[in-house]
């Protein structure tokens, strides 16, 4: 194509958006609210499963080596606990540390497990940490076929709840994502339907004359183009805005459970370069679908 011929479209698109100026605020406001949804479910998305992912990782599995055991029992333990995939730490704690763990957690009452050194009751343990809480069963089947294993301590109601969780919140972005993207595009395309209809009899002419479809469409596509850049861009600022409210207001705020989430927020600097390059490919993607809709209908003449 050549650059008069596009300057000519390029034109043509921007005196569309500015001839039905109503509608293209309309359609930018609305594209606008729905990538402000899109972006905000993706970063509460981001932000759930930080906290979770935290939640999950102090989430331990502890592993009592049988009273039996010597040395070479436990160091052979050590090895095939380390082989388990999903496992990704693990920890031993002797008995000697395991009293003192617990008489500093006592504090001022520690004076009841003195004269316990000699004959320590806390049994020798592995501390592990778990990658997928999801396979969590799975994995506790491996280490219970592991000799030297006396009993295991797990919170499988814990994990499975977090697992919940973390599909429901992957579940729900995705389902907002998609019904916010489909409302977008049904907006631009009703917009672009009354400037499609509005200039039929122009379009009509220009088919006679031999102007080629791809010629017809350009202008309608890039109008549609630009609604959606403009919308990510206003998106952007506005998300990023918020967000910050939002985590100045986060780490103020009393609630302990308040201070777990701002502490464990995703830093808006991560992710802003994908939130943009991601509102800018689904508003000119939205705006394009949009705008080429109602189009083929007045092509045929």
């Amino acid at each position: 194509m050549k650059t008069s011929s596009f300057g000519y479209l390029l034109k043509e698109g921007c005196r569309n958006m500015i001839s039905n100026r109503l509608m293209s605020v309309a359609s930018i406001g609305v594209l606008t609210a729905c990538l402000l949804l899109i972006g905000g479910a993706v970063l509460l998305t981001l932000n759930v499963n930080s906290i979770v992912g935290y939640v999950e990782d102090q989430n331990e599995v502890m592993v009592f080596v049988d009273d039996e055991a010597d040395e070479d029992t436990i160091e052979s333990m050590d090895m095939d606990l380390n082989r388990i995939k999903n496992v990704h730490e693990v920890i031993f704690v002797s008995k000697e540390e395991a009293l003192e763990q617990q008489m500093e957690l006592l504090a001022d009452s520690a004076d009841l497990l003195a004269g316990f050194e000699e004959d320590n009751p806390f049994p020798n343990s592995f501390r592990l940490k778990i990658d997928d809480l999801s396979t969590l069963s799975e994995t506790l089947e491996e280490i219970e076929q592991i000799y030297g294993v006396e009993s295991i301590s797990a919170s499988a109601d814990l994990a499975a709840t977090i697992t919940d969780i973390k599909r429901g919140i992957s579940f729900a972005g995705t389902y907002i994502v998609a019904i916010m993207s489909l409302v977008s595009m049904v907006i631009v395309a009703n917009t672009t339907k009354i400037t499609v209809f509005s200039r039929r009899r122009e379009i009509n002419i220009m088919k006679y004359v031999g102007a080629t479809d791809a010629f017809i469409r350009m202008p309608f596509l890039i109008e549609g183009i630009l609604l959606g850049l403009i919308a990510a861009v206003l998106a952007f600022f506005l998300l990023w805005g918020g967000y910050a409210y939002a985590a100045q207001w986060l780490g103020t705020a009393p609630s302990s459970w308040l201070q777990l989430a701002y502490a464990n927020m995703v830093a808006f600097d991560d992710v802003s370069l994908k939130l943009l390059g991601g509102f800018a490919a689904a508003g000119t993607g939205i705006g394009a679908l949009g705008s080429m809709v109602f189009i083929g209908k007045f092509l045929k003449v």
